[in-house]
């Protein structure tokens, strides 16, 4: 197999973004547009990659890790100009093939790539360039081409005539070369143009003068070739690549009542026979299960759920649920936060760094804070476990069976004891022995014929 290289251009700052973040960082279904690229390329069969960075290059960096190599475009001379400062890390494969693309074009797929690679290797060409067929080209190079449709060159925008803007085929910047043949073009072009830049465009031109084959591949769908240089782009790219991951998720037995309102990032992965209901955003490392209800209107973010779970209206990150559990509506599960099995959390309640066991219920207006409760335990309506002194967190211990009336304040470090009972509107600061029942509240006085004649006259 020929061994192959890539080039991911990530020099730009990209201003029409208006940002202080490079615009190859800005994110699309969940992750960096240039993890994206890399991704995508790598699965194409490209593992030595390097990315020409300039704009905030550490951050670049700090993004895209190991996984590459770099190189830095100290003043941003154009694309020719890129594409010559990682020329030294791919040098030692001269018989080999390099990929160049743009670190701003996240919706391309990976078996456009690997066509664009094969037809270059097949044909022994010394490149093939990926281009599209676009109602309004305004902005981009047009592939020229003779009468026999061999391609020609390519004019930019700033430099093309009257006549060659009319061309709606536009080159997309994704290109595959031949190394060598690469190497000697770039050596002869210049920077006599409209931009004052070397563009990496006028290869071609040069090549197809040397008698080398130069193969246009035209892209089956416009939409991969888009490049992301604005907001409204942004938003673009985002909208199809949501709705490709869950037409993936369609494909493998998920129901999605509602691809269009269902925001399902890259990394998250669903299982069979489950239903999302519309308003659902998963992302991060989120992980479902089998036969779920999730939605409408859930939020989950690196969160593991197991089968058979109903959520409504919750939001959760960073925790973990088993399986068999009824959810929401409007819960909040924060991190660090373990539920179990078959486990009832009802309307209103919130739970943070706490461990609930099997069958226990939390069924409405509750908080529950650094919490460890055994199996089949009841908290009424209004339970608090209090956790912070103000300087300090305490964990609150709640054995099997036992049942917490409403109302009750735990004030940790505490221990209920199993099959324990505490009294309505308590507030407990003292550990209760197993089967024993606490009342730490007042006791109740009623004064007779208290209300007279002149308790509501003005």
């Amino acid at each position: 197999m020929e061994q192959l290289s890539a080039i991911v251009l990530a020099a730009g700052q990209g201003t029409r973004m208006k940002s202080k973040l490079p615009k190859v960082l800005h994110q699309v279904c969940g992750i960096p547009m240039i993890q994206q690229v890399v991704r995508i390329i790598k699965a194409a069969g490209c593992e030595n990659c390097i990315a020409v960075t300039g704009f905030k290059e550490e951050l670049v960096r700090t993004s895209l890790g190991d996984t590459v190599q770099f190189a830095h475009q100290t003043e941003q001379l154009g694309t020719g100009h890129a594409v010559m400062q990682a020329l030294p890390l791919i040098k030692e494969n001269m018989d080999g093939y390099v990929l160049v693309i743009c670190g701003d074009t996240p919706l391309i797929k990976t078996e456009t790539i690997k066509k664009l690679i094969s037809i270059c290797i097949k044909n022994q060409a010394a490149a093939t360039v990926l281009t599209a067929q676009l109602a309004n080209p305004f902005g981009y190079g047009r592939v020229i081409r003779d009468s026999t449709g061999n391609m020609r060159c390519i004019v930019e925008q700033k430099d093309g005539s009257p006549e060659q803007l009319k061309i709606k085929e536009i080159n997309t910047g994704t290109y595959c070369f031949k190394i060598k043949e690469l190497i000697d073009a770039l050596s002869k072009i210049d920077n006599n143009n409209a931009q004052k830049e070397y563009y990496l465009t006028d290869v071609f031109e040069i090549m197809i003068r040397q008698k080398q084959l130069v193969i246009p591949v035209i892209a089956e769908d416009s939409d991969e070739t888009m490049g992301v240089n604005s907001r409204i782009q942004l938003a673009a790219a985002n909208k199809i690549l949501y709705l490709r991951k869950a037409e993936e998720l369609m494909g493998e037995g998920i129901t999605i009542i509602s691809p269009e309102n269902t925001y399902i990032e890259q990394d998250v992965t669903v299982g069979h026979d489950t239903v999302i209901f519309p308003g659902t955003i998963l992302s991060g490392k989120t992980i479902i299960g089998c036969d779920c209800i999730i939605g409408p209107d859930t939020q989950l973010e690196n969160v593991i759920c197991g089968d058979n779970n109903q959520l409504n209206r919750v939001y959760a990150h960073d925790c973990s649920i088993g399986n068999q559990n009824q959810i929401g509506p409007f819960v909040h599960l924060r991190p660090r936060t373990d539920i179990h099995d078959k486990i009832k959390i009802g309307n209103f309640v919130e739970v943070k760094n706490s461990v609930i066991d099997d069958g226990t219920k939390l069924p409405h207006h509750i908080y529950c804070g650094d919490a460890d409760l055994g199996k089949n335990v009841n908290f009424g309506c209004g339970t608090v476990t209090v956790n912070f002194d103000g300087k300090n967190k305490y964990r609150t211990v709640v054995e099997e069976h036992a049942f917490i009336g409403c109302n009750t304040n735990l004030i940790a470090p505490i221990h209920i004891g199993k099959k324990a009972f505490t009294a309505a509107g308590s507030t407990i600061t003292k550990d209760v022995p197993a089967n024993g029942l606490a009342i730490a509240r007042t006791h109740q006085k009623v004064k007779e014929n208290w209300v007279t004649e002149d308790t509501y006259k003005d």
